[in-house]
């Protein structure tokens, strides 16, 4: 018989240390699939953040670097310019992107570099011990909100900064997906494909933010978490393509 599902070869056969239930291995699956679909293995160099996905270079088969807390987009820039035949992508959680490095994305986007990043948004800070992230929703319980997020206790409003980004003349392509069903994982697909595909043409700065479990943070079974993004998630981050040029 003739398997039809089988592992992408820029995925390498390693052991997870992810959580079970927990939507980086979807998504690591998702990239290595479309660099193959592309054609791209030679020529990709990704940049790992800090975070859950700090050690990413160890299930992927092609070069991935490094970067200190928040500044991957700083340091693809530098290899973008440096190597501008090599396609270059960052993939950072929402603490990385959105907090620490905030600056960082904010300006490469302005500049309209021509890169690819993929965002994982799950709410929180799952590494460190779960605590509020700039995307945490409103009444969601984290390690700093035991009471659930509340803007009158001073915690703010979840940051919707993909929509904040598209309104930059420099990024290209924006669009939200969610790893939540094969549905949604389809779209996520398409999405990472055509960002991908952006920078082949060199029209500019593309960001893909995916919906993601953390089922431990969040204390849920992993198909809990799953229906959480379909029912909680999507009503602060709505899916669908946010800007396409």
């Amino acid at each position: 018989m003739n398997r039809k599902f089988v592992k992408p070869p820029s995925l390498r056969d390693a052991v997870t240390h992810y959580c079970s239930g927990c939507g980086h291995g979807i998504l690591h699956r998702l990239v290595a699939e479309t660099i193959d679909e592309l054609e791209l293995r030679e020529k990709t160099i990704g940049v790992a953040p800090v975070g859950c996905a700090v050690i990413a270079y160890d299930y992927w088969d092609f070069d991935v670097c490094e970067a200190a807390h928040g500044r991957a987009l700083a340091v693809a820039t530098g290899i973008k310019r440096c190597r501008p035949e090599s396609v270059v992508f960052t993939y950072q959680g929402d603490g990385d992107l959105v907090s620490i490095g905030m600056a960082e994305t904010f300006h490469t986007a302005n500049r309209g570099e021509n890169l690819t990043c993929i965002f994982v948004n799950n709410a929180c800070y799952g590494m460190t011990g779960g605590q509020m992230a700039p995307t945490t929703l409103i009444g969601q319980m984290t390690a700093t909100t035991p009471q659930g997020r509340s803007p009158k206790a001073g915690e703010g409003w979840p940051i919707k900064f993909s929509e904040i980004l598209a309104s930059l003349e420099g990024v290209n392509f924006a669009a939200r997906a969610a790893v939540s069903s094969p549905k949604e994982i389809i779209k996520a697909r398409s999405y990472i494909k055509k960002a991908f595909s952006n920078q082949l043409e060199n029209k500019g700065f593309s960001i893909v933010e995916v919906l993601s479990p953390c089922p431990t943070v969040w204390q849920k079974k992993p198909y809990e978490a799953m229906k959480w993004i379909d029912e909680e998630m999507v009503k602060t981050f709505p899916l669908g393509v946010i800007k396409d040029k």
